[in-house]
């Protein structure tokens, strides 16, 4: 046991020994079927009413004290990532090409840390609905929870995320109202040109040449069409072909990746590709297919619910090394379309500078700080007992 700010018990040593068997056990996104089953049976033995197979392989647990009729929600995700781990601990990954590369085996133990020390000594009034959800990666994991009844079934007020992130000095946390991660947006353009020997290009209609013409022109939407306040980012990031050296190409495939804040952003960019793309290839006489899809949303955070955050973390680990009013950063998480169903907040847990904890997430080097593994749990718990007085 170890003894946290504010007196709080959290469960050091068994936290750890769960941490590294999930590490030693990835499972990709939907497939966490031995993570999922770990989870339950550890929820169970602390007195937790389980419920298994939310969304396909998530686990919610549900913890209710006092006469309380108020609720909250605390997530962690649990799947891993197809790449191929290349530490060399003990308690590396066991299966060739995944590992736990993002830190979800770390926000899982946080969860069932905090889980465990709430089911042992409640000091709240409410119901706790935990929520550990499958395939984040994917950014499909939370929408099938959702979409299986999750908040129907498990109502709450409101929920909490917490994911690990690397330079943040171990044990800091980070957090802001509004707007913290980004949305992804994935778009696919197929140029349909006319192919001709390479000597010959006046015989054909060149995709490439009008595939650069689009690349060019795609990048004066966020420089010259979006207000310079607002943050946007496209890239193209794959500009395939069959090509033969001496031949002219019938067809060039682009595809990419925006990221933006805004649902209104991600309108704007959007139709404006749309109409580029559109005007490019009428221009030099090609035809055209464009497809947009919307695979994260942005994570925007309520404004009094990222206060209370901040205010716990205070608690929990002083003033100095909490951050209320971080900037947000590109990435995406699929907590973003919880929050678009429950007001809530999402916030970040420093994993260090140094050694393994500062290591780029998505890294085969990559691994989960222990250091943070008290802190995280005791974070949850300080929430709990604050929110559910």
């Amino acid at each position: 046991m170890n003894s946290d700010h504010m007196g709080i018990q959290t469960p050091n040593d068994e936290m750890l020994t769960w941490r590294h068997d999930f590490h030693q056990h990835p499972e990709l996104g939907f497939e966490e079927h031995r993570t999922a089953g770990a989870v339950a049976n550890h929820l169970r033995d602390f007195g937790i009413e389980v419920h298994e197979g939310v969304g396909g392989t998530g686990v919610v647990g549900i913890l209710r004290h006092g006469d309380g009729t108020k609720t909250i929600g605390l997530r962690a995700d649990m799947d891993a990532l197809a790449i191929a781990e290349k530490n060399t601990f003990d308690h590396r990954s066991r299966h060739d090409g995944r590992m736990h590369a993002c830190g979800h085996d770390g926000h899982t133990t946080m969860l069932l840390g905090a889980a465990q020390t709430l089911a042992k000594e409640p000091g709240f009034n409410g119901t706790v609905v935990f929520i550990f959800q499958p395939a984040e990666e994917h950014g499909r994991g939370a929408l099938a929870m959702i979409e299986d009844g999750l908040f129907d079934r498990f109502p709450v007020e409101s929920v909490f995320g917490m994911h690990n992130m690397p330079s943040l000095p171990t044990g800091h946390f980070a957090v802001r109202p509004g707007p913290i991660m980004a949305c992804e947006d994935n778009f696919e353009i197929t140029i349909h040109g006319k192919g001709s020997h390479a000597a010959l290009p006046h015989m054909g209609i060149d995709p490439i040449l009008i595939g650069s013409e689009i690349v060019m022109a795609l990048q004066n939407i966020i420089s010259r069409t979006l207000d310079p306040i607002a943050n946007a980012v496209l890239s193209v990031t794959d500009f395939a072909v069959e090509a033969t050296r001496n031949v002219i190409p019938e067809r060039v495939v682009l595809r990419g990746d925006v990221r933006a804040f805004s649902p209104d952003i991600q309108d704007h960019v959007e139709a404006t590709m749309e109409r580029i793309v559109a005007g490019v290839c009428s221009a030099h006489g090609a035809h055209h297919e464009f497809s947009y899809t919307h695979e994260f949303a942005a994570t925007i955070n309520t404004d009094e619910h990222a206060l209370i955050a901040a205010n716990i973390a205070r608690q929990v680990v002083g003033a100095d090394k909490v951050d209320g009013a971080c900037t947000p950063v590109m990435a995406s998480e699929d907590f973003g379309f919880t929050l678009q169903h429950k007001p809530g907040c999402y916030l970040f847990i420093g994993n260090g500078g140094d050694g393994p904890g500062g290591c780029g997430l998505h890294s085969p080097h990559y691994d989960f700080n222990d250091e943070i593994l008290s802190t995280g749990a005791a974070f949850w718990v300080q929430l709990v007992r604050s929110q559910l007085e």
